[in-house]
């Protein structure tokens, strides 16, 4: 018998299969990705304007832009959790350049499919797609100088292990920068209990300081968070899973689900550290934000 761990790992699985077959026009004209059945995306940023951008890899999912803040260097291998179709290896391509490695992980076949499809069409060598889950990634100890990640930690049961084996696969003195969902107060049952909302990005997450003290108790120094904006969830949807005196209360309540991006580095060995630039949200003038009555959430 699966353990609910499993159960939900399956829902994720064959939600964002579905998702893999559809078009980055279909998750956009709905509200934030959804697929056939639900919501399973909340919060998009338009990533156009950033250099090595492929519209064919941009499923329009995930909740911010942690290529754009992750300080990628040329020469880099850089590491991707949960790499869709491709879109966030494509733009950190661009900055490792052809001397650089770039590994996008991902545990669905129909994305894995997708993404080498793309590669391949863009030629790129120097890019792979591996199937494997990111608990446990099929990579190598000490291999990465920089991983990314975009909206994909808080689909995965067990954070913990997930964030230890960040630890495992970076090179001392690398450095994560990875966009995720977190909560400051409770959600309601309704929306804890829902499938699609766990799939969605949302029932999935967690309380912001447990999320941060995860990465602290794994070893990692100079825990930042680079980017931090509140999610709005339409009424509309929160009533597919609330009662109306449910929703209300939840309004009342000052739970707030927000996107943020946490840079930390794995501390170096022997206190020989190679040199880091932070990138901070005020640094990024260009970046776009997704603001409540835009249009995407």
């Amino acid at each position: 018998m699966k353990t609910q761990e499993e159960n939900f790992k399956d829902i994720v699985k064959e939600k964002y299969g579905e998702i893999a077959l559809q078009s980055a026009e279909y998750n956009a004209s709905t509200c934030c990705g959804a697929g056939p059945s639900g919501t399973y995306t909340i919060m998009s940023e338009s990533y156009e304007h950033l250099k090595g951008y492929n519209p064919d890899a941009d499923l329009s999912l995930g909740c911010g832009l942690p290529t754009a803040f992750a300080n990628i260097q040329a020469g880099d291998t850089v590491i991707d959790l949960g790499s869709g179709a491709g879109n966030d290896c494509f733009i950190a391509r661009a900055e490792t350049g052809a001397t650089g490695k770039v590994i996008g992980i991902d545990f669905t076949k129909a994305m894995i499919d997708k993404a080498r499809r793309n590669a391949e069409k863009l030629g790129y060598n120097n890019v792979e797609f591996r199937e494997g889950d990111i608990e446990n990634m099929p990579v190598n100890d000490n291999v990465a100088d920089v991983i990314v990640s975009n909206c994909v930690l808080n689909l995965v049961p067990n954070k913990r292990n997930v964030i230890q084996d960040i630890f495992r696969v970076l090179k001392p003195s690398g450095h994560f920068s990875i966009s995720d969902i977190v909560l400051e107060g409770e959600l309601p049952e309704g929306l804890k209990a829902a499938a699609e909302m766990y799939a969605g990005c949302v029932s999935g997450a967690i309380q912001k300081y447990e999320y941060l003290q995860l990465i602290k108790e794994a070893g990692f120094d100079n825990i930042t968070v680079q980017k931090e904006k509140p999610i709005f969830l339409p009424d509309n949807i929160l009533m597919e899973y609330l009662s109306i005196d449910a929703l209300k209360a939840f309004l009342a309540s000052g739970t707030g689900i927000y996107s943020v991006t946490v840079y930390a580095e794995k501390p170096a060995i022997d206190g020989v550290k190679k040199e880091k630039v932070k990138i901070n949200l005020a640094d990024l003038a260009n970046a776009s934000c997704c603001t409540p009555g835009s249009g995407c959430c």
